[in-house]
């Protein structure tokens, strides 16, 4: 695997270029901003008078319409939720597209399941930083950076990797680190982390374990913090240093209990479901249910919802974070 940095990309093939950003949310507001402050000219879309219109407005930025930005553009760079992409893309920016334009995203959902599908006279990458968005402005603006992952979909200019490249160093991810991969990896092993580790495993084992203890007649509070709010602490040292840097960190009794009973919870059962959600993530039959579950009004996704809200570790949880006001999201 070859990692790329600032000195293997040319910034200046972007030089003469308009750069569209559709959508000023978290990933939109940091990419616009880091690119334009790497010398860049840089056009925002987004809904007129919305807040993230308003935002782009307090950052100096003239926003427009998708329309407007895709027409005026030699990259269009969609960083709207995937369920809107296909919509905007069909109404707002494949009307406005022109032989030798590049179309990019920073995830690859709609292009690898087709929802998405341009032209063959389209030059089509990813840009895709592996971090959120106010991660990605605070890093650059330290003179620090992020790692991106870049993709190439369609090349028929012949340089589409190296507009890429151009492009993630101007986000500042050459400061940091760039790998390149395919839409196809990208968006599979995202949906899969997603799914069964970072967001639907870690919330089912958090829940499982407060559930267990409350059940056992331990007080809600005291099984909130042990099985959630200590998690960052955990969390942090993954981050820092792996597994091993985890386990060298708590204590021994917490490393013999954790290297012994973990495998308990996590066995070859959960690996054999896992596999079959990555199946499901592969053969398209995952995209085919949340596209029709977005199309036929978000029941499903509502009542999930509303079963989250009201589950009992999260009453707890909002008492208990109202006693402790510095973990609250600043601004």
């Amino acid at each position: 695997m070859k990692i790329y940095y600032d000195a293997d990309g040319d910034l200046n093939l972007l030089a003469n270029k308009t750069i569209a950003i559709i959508g000023y949310g978290s990933q939109g507001h940091a990419q616009a901003q880091n690119l334009r402050d790497s010398g860049l000219h840089v056009v925002v879309a987004d809904l007129k008078d919305s807040p993230n219109w308003k935002l782009a407005e307090s950052h100096g930025f003239q926003p427009v319409s998708a329309e407007e930005a895709a027409n005026q553009s030699d990259i269009i760079q969609i960083l709207l939720p995937d369920e809107l992409q296909k919509k905007i893309y069909e109404i707002s920016i494949q009307p406005q597209l022109k032989q030798g334009n590049a179309l990019v995203f920073s995830h690859g959902f709609n292009i690898h399941f087709k929802q998405i599908q341009p032209d063959k006279d389209i030059n089509v990458y990813m840009v895709a930083p592996k971090g959120p968005g106010h991660l990605v402005r605070r890093e650059y603006e330290k003179g620090a950076g992020v790692p991106s992952l870049i993709a190439v979909f369609q090349d028929p200019s012949g340089d589409t990797k190296e507009l890429a490249l151009a492009h993630a160093i101007g986000i500042g991810a050459g400061r940091a680190g760039i790998i390149e991969t395919t839409f196809k990896e990208e968006t599979e092993t995202d949906l899969f982390g997603e799914q069964t580790v970072l967001c639907g495993g870690v919330t089912e084992l958090v829940k499982a374990g407060f559930e267990t203890l409350v059940r056992a007649g331990y007080q809600p509070e005291i099984a909130y913090f042990e099985c959630l709010h200590e998690l960052k602490l955990i969390v942090d040292l993954f981050y820092e240093g792996g597994i091993k840097g985890m386990y060298y960190s708590v204590s021994d009794t917490a490393e013999y209990g954790g290297m012994t009973r973990g495998p308990k919870v996590i066995d070859e059962g959960t690996k054999k479901r896992m596999q079959e959600i990555l199946k499901a993530i592969q053969n398209g039959s995952f995209a085919k249910e949340w596209i029709e579950e977005n199309q036929k009004g978000r029941s499903n996704m509502n009542r999930l919802r509303q079963e989250h809200r009201d589950l009992q570790i999260e009453q707890v949880g909002q008492k208990l974070r109202d006693m402790m006001p510095w973990i609250k999201k600043k601004g």
